[in-house]
């Protein structure tokens, strides 16, 4: 048996558990790390699973007790992110509409625990081994692509994103040249985080999750470690930043 791994965060997410899925078919040798709130739920393709309440002090023991597993990750996927709130709180259409609790939620989540992540891995990750960390970005988080204005929270926490991903990769490319780093765009899929917004979306532009998972590991097995960040989308197209 390999001792490689890949680790899945997220891991309750729609998407995230096609990826799973995806993943074990196409790789049944490689272990998968999956972290979530929730408990595993005894999926046979996790060779080990932690739940997470997603404070940074859970997240550095998370990071902490995969080291101690001795494995070799290749591959590193992020699949928290927010869009809506529980209470009915959608993304602003206008000024009088921006709430700093809703924002600060959207920032916490969208942009500062992928990077928490990073952060808690990275002793595990370094190495001789080539590894693709990935997050979920959207295309939204283009600063030079928006056109529409509005939902001023989401594009935000996402262009923020992008930002600590772009800065990250010049550290790397020092600290960690083994690492490369990834910002993935699925499009609308069709999960929990877009359902207030598919009725006026094209049905060949609402993707299933299998669909995504598909594109997402067809993109991370092209990946070649060159020191710098792709923010790209399902069909590994570049988006501008």
């Amino acid at each position: 048996m390999t001792d490689k791994a890949i680790v899945v965060i997220g891991a309750s997410s729609e998407i995230a558990k096609a990826f799973i899925t995806e993943q074990a078919n196409r790789n049944p040798d490689l272990k998968v790390i999956s972290i979530s709130k929730k408990p595993s739920g005894h999926d046979q393709n996790i060779a080990a699973h932690f739940q997470c309440d997603y404070s940074p002090s859970q997240i550095s023991q998370v990071g902490k007790s995969i080291k101690e597993l001795n494995l070799t990750i290749v591959g590193v996927t992020i699949f928290n992110g927010v869009l809506h709130r529980e209470d009915g709180k959608l993304p602003e259409k206008k000024l009088e509409e921006i709430d700093l609790d809703y924002s600060m939620m959207l920032f916490n989540i969208n942009t500062m625990l992928p990077m928490l992540w990073l952060q808690a891995l990275l002793p595990t990750l370094k190495g001789k081994h080539s590894c693709v960390v990935t997050a979920l970005s959207a295309r939204v988080g283009s600063i030079s692509d928006n056109q529409l204005g509005g939902w001023y929270s989401y594009r935000s926490s996402k262009a923020a994103l992008n930002m600590m991903f772009k800065s990250a990769a010049v550290e790397l490319a020092r600290r960690a040249k083994n690492i490369k780093l990834v910002l993935f765009h699925p499009g609308t899929t069709d999960t929990p985080l877009s359902k207030p917004f598919q009725a006026n979306v094209p049905s060949q532009k609402l993707f299933s999750p299998t669909f995504v998972a598909a594109q997402l590991s067809d993109i991370i097995a092209r990946q070649k470690v060159d020191g710098t960040v792709s923010y790209v989308d399902w069909q590994n197209k570049p988006i501008d930043w």
